[in-house]
């Protein structure tokens, strides 16, 4: 039996988080794979390790001094290095890090060093082996995960009796250029390498005990939820539910490897168990969740349902655009597309114009402040009327909804409402639902 344990930046935040890892490390021997990011918060006033080095990829680029940046690095490591008694040469690591700023080396091993200095010494603390994310994590040039190759170089390294503690958050393209995932990439390293060893579970460490049915800033208190299937956990991550990247899921269910979230606050909590089925019925919804910041694209044209190849074309428009389409929505003769409001911020109205005089619509509107909630639930299509609860909970409360959607899997009804509304759907919804 072997375990990957990730371990977030809150979880290596100070000296005394290390010492928290170690004391779950060392716990059960079965955790033999440790995956890290970079030094996280301290607390709220405190700044990450990686914004801290894209202010100082920032700075070069509008040649202001980082200077001050990089002390403020430097302090965070040594405060750890001095409080564990490590022995690590981070002077020169400092320095080989300001040479790398002064020549404009790539912005992503800049941004990768984080992770790099927190592994280094998450590794002299646990007397575990070093593995370097640059000499086993591979990516293809189109940016994807080369699972084979990383599979072929990180293999060798289990060999070792040590445990092995590997950087998250960057690896190599075919030629040898660092390059970084998205933000949170880290869990991404972690269910990587569960899937290349096969391993029993993947324990991803961060500050809270699990998954909530609801977000607790929005939810006082919310229910956590014990066990959940990764295609909620992946409809409840896309819809706003941070605690896990949603591109972390697919390297584990591939394998059907059980993710499991735990507090490394609170060791002694279970947490959630993300698996690939379950057979638990007790509870109908799994996850109320949502997100801001959203446009809708209406379209109407008289006759364009049964026009071949009418919705092609505006997805043309849309590729052209470099805009994804977030949800379809239709009826006869209209369709609306709902997109996320940041992709469209320089060019919607030049888009709907295309679309209106290319594609000869009688009518295309544009309209914002949306926003979308999202009830999630393995168990909703065996129970009758789900759709219409939801419908008489927000109608009950005085909330209009603007656009409808339901997959076809039945586990999910999302809607899109007044962003003014946001906080008392989910509200209304938990309390109809949950409670």
């Amino acid at each position: 039996m072997i375990k990957v344990c990730k371990f977030g930046g809150s979880s290596v935040a100070n000296a005394g988080q290390f010492k928290k890892i170690k004391s779950i490390v060392d716990s059960e021997n079965e955790r033999k794979v440790i995956v890290a990011s970079a030094i996280g918060k301290s607390d709220k006033d405190d700044h990450k390790v990686t914004d801290l080095l894209y202010l100082c990829v920032a700075h070069k680029k509008y040649g202001m001094s980082y200077d001050s940046l990089l002390e403020e690095i430097r302090k965070k490591h040594q405060a750890v290095i001095d409080e564990l008694g490590l022995s690590f040469d981070l002077e020169a690591e400092i320095s080989r890090l300001k040479d790398l700023l002064d020549r404009k080396e790539n912005k992503d091993e800049i941004i990768s060093y984080g992770e790099y200095l927190s592994s280094r010494l998450l590794a002299l603390y646990l007397n575990a082996e070093f593995v370097d994310a640059k000499d086993v994590v591979s990516f293809n040039y189109d940016g994807s995960l080369n699972i084979e190759l990383t599979k072929e170089k990180f293999l060798p390294f289990m060999e070792t009796r040590k445990k092995i503690v590997v950087p998250g958050f960057y690896g190599v393209l075919p030629n040898g250029i660092i390059k970084t995932m998205s933000r949170g990439g880290s869990d991404i390293t972690g269910s990587l390498l569960a899937n290349i060893i096969d391993a029993t579970v993947y324990e991803n460490w961060t500050d809270v005990s699990g998954v909530y049915v609801a977000d607790p800033r929005v939810i006082q208190n919310p229910k956590l939820v014990s066990t959940i299937t990764y295609s909620e956990l992946r409809e409840m991550s896309y819809m706003g539910a941070n605690v896990l990247h949603d591109e972390s899921i697919f390297p584990v269910k591939e394998k059907h490897i059980p993710i499991n979230i735990r507090n490394t606050n609170k060791p002694e909590d279970l947490g959630t168990m993300i698996v690939d089925s379950s057979d638990d019925k007790d509870s109908v919804i799994t996850g109320i969740t949502g997100k801001k910041d959203f446009e809708i694209i209406s379209v109407a044209k008289q006759g364009s349902t049964n026009e071949v190849g009418f919705l092609s074309k505006i997805f043309g428009i849309f590729d052209n655009y470099d805009v994804p389409i977030v949800f379809l929505t239709t009826s006869i003769d209209s369709f609306s597309m709902i997109v996320d409001k940041n992709s469209v911020k320089c060019s919607i109205y030049e888009l709907a114009n295309e679309i209106k005089t290319r594609l000869e619509c009688d009518e295309v509107t544009v309209s914002g402040n949306l926003a979308l909630v999202c009830v999630v639930g393995r168990n909703m299509r065996a129970k009758k009327g789900m759709a219409g609860n939801v419908f008489s909970l927000l109608g009950d409360n005085g909330i209009n909804i603007r656009t409808i959607s339901q997959g076809s899997d039945e586990i999910s009804i999302i809607v899109g409402i007044d962003e003014e509304n946001f906080t008392k759907a989910v509200s209304c919804l938990y309390e109809g639902f949950v409670k």
